[in-house]
């Protein structure tokens, strides 16, 4: 059977909660603070982790991108609400797994050429906009906007020219490449061109198969 990777926003007033089973899950603060396992999380931060939680508010709530493998899961406690943005059906590699969460930004005008990765993985646009070109087909996405990469599928992306662009994602990728990049180009000329993206990794991890 098949895993489901979903995408969800947890919006948490101060007086909310939210009480998750066990599951493989990346929690990214888009605003605000929260705490998970005695840890405090802001802006821009993320935790990662397989055992049942609570995720709980700080004193000016907070909103949240909940990524995680498996059915839906949350117990809201008043205060607390969960909209699920997208949800995929995932063909993972073969072999041991790796959970990566990370970020990608590009200024103003900036590309991705050609390119594949080598595991699936769901995307959310956490500022700027970009364009996104697969299977003759072409997708514009703003703040909040989600889409899937399968992986073996042939992207070009292409950034906002008049602001800077940046998206969280979560990629499920063969565990081999712990530490090391998964992009592969499609276009030989492609790999010596200046690339313009930077990368900021929250979760390199291994992933228990839990299907």
């Amino acid at each position: 059977m098949h895993p489901v990777l979903r995408l969800y926003e947890d919006v948490l007033s101060d007086s909310g909660a939210l009480t998750l089973a066990a599951a493989p899950r990346m929690i990214f603060v888009a605003h605000g603070s929260v705490t998970i396992e005695d840890r405090t999380f802001g802006d821009n931060e993320a935790w990662y982790g397989e055992s049942a939680v609570t995720v709980t508010p700080g004193k000016t709530g907070v909103t949240c991108w909940r990524w995680e493998i498996g059915e839906r899961s949350a117990d809201m406690s008043p205060g607390a609400s969960s909209q699920e943005k997208l949800a995929a059906l995932l063909d993972p590699p073969e072999g041991d797994l790796l959970w990566r969460g990370d970020s990608v930004a590009f200024p103003p005008g900036g590309v991705a050429y050609l390119h594949r990765h080598q595991g699936p993985g769901i995307r959310c646009v956490a500022e700027g906009a970009i364009r996104v070109d697969t299977k003759g087909h072409s997708t514009s996405y703003g703040p909040g906007g989600a889409w899937f990469e399968a992986g073996p599928d042939p992207v070009f992306a292409q950034a906002a020219a008049d602001r800077a662009t940046r998206f969280i994602r979560v990629m499920i990728l063969p565990r081999a490449l712990v530490g090391k990049s998964s992009i592969q180009y499609a276009n030989e000329d492609d790999k010596t061109k200046p690339k313009t993206q930077q990368y900021k990794v929250y979760v390199d991890a291994p992933l228990t198969r839990s299907w």
